[in-house]
């Protein structure tokens, strides 16, 4: 990945977030732990890296959850500032069910025995990274449902959908340039699918509201409105399934959206992202 921004913009510095330099202890980082104590510890990271943490502004790339984490690292702390925003196949609105485990994957198969039995307990919220962008809805009002807003631990607060609004989340989400988002069109491991471009799907219709039909938007909760009224949101389609990115989309996302004045962060498996200065 890293590699490929080199090549189309020379000199391109790269940086890689994890959470354990152990790349099996990175790897349990995707299914376990808590959310909101990754994304400070990468808070508290960056802004004593001694590269980045002099940068003017960087670019950022996630992939699958990592976007939820860079968005949360831009909305909860933003320093060094984040120029654009780039996600593929994040689920921004959360997800509705969980995936299947493939055969022999015991570290998956025992967070999704976690999930299946209680989603909202505290335990499960805090220590299982699924659970935490779960978001189930309240069939007569269309939004979160009471124990989503009641128990999240991390979603229901970076999207703002609480009684108390964070203004801080808002200002930092719309100081992006761009944010540009690309929906899988095969995708079937976010469900819905269209959770990567912010929309809702009512289960029982399965009628789509797009996101500027939503009050995350008309309200401007997280900044989207404001954002999107200076040209700042783009929505991009990537073909095929769940993060089968080819090398060509790559070079062209890097080429559009990234400059040689800019610095990018990549990051793990774990969170899965990518700033680039």
């Amino acid at each position: 990945m890293g590699k490929i921004a080199q090549e189309v913009h020379p000199g391109t510095y790269i940086y890689t977030i994890r959470i354990s330099d152990n790349s099996d202890d990175d790897r349990k980082a995707t299914f376990w732990g808590n959310a909101t104590i990754h994304i400070e510890e990468v808070c508290e990271a960056l802004a004593s890296h001694p590269v980045l943490s002099k940068a003017s502004a960087v670019n950022a790339l996630g992939f699958s959850q990592g976007g939820l984490f860079l968005r949360s690292y831009v909305e909860r702390c933003n320093n060094p500032p984040v120029r654009n925003l780039i996600t593929f196949g994040s689920p921004h609105n959360g997800i509705v069910d969980y995936i299947p485990c493939k055969d022999g994957d015991w570290l998956c198969k025992g967070a999704m025995a976690l999930l299946h039995s209680n989603t909202w307990s505290g335990f499960v919220q805090s220590n299982v990274i699924p659970a935490q962008y779960y978001r189930d809805l309240n069939p007569e009002t269309g939004f979160g449902s009471e124990n989503y807003l009641l128990y999240s631990n991390w979603l229901a607060d970076i999207n703002n959908e609480r009684e108390d609004k964070n203004e801080t989340y808002k200002a930092n989400l719309a100081s992006l340039e761009r944010l540009v988002m690309y929906k899988f069109d095969e995708d079937t491991t976010v469900i819905p699918s269209e959770s990567e471009w912010f929309d809702e799907v009512n289960p029982a219709t399965l009628e789509v509201l797009p996101l500027k039909s939503r009050p995350i938007y008309t309200e401007d909760w997280i900044g989207l409105k404001k954002l999107d009224e200076k040209g700042g949101i783009v929505f991009k389609i990537a073909p095929g399934q769940h993060m089968h990115i080819t090398r060509e989309l790559l070079e062209e996302t890097f080429k559009e959206f990234y400059g040689p004045t800019q610095m990018p962060l990549e990051v793990s498996d774990s969170m899965q992202e990518t700033l680039e200065l």
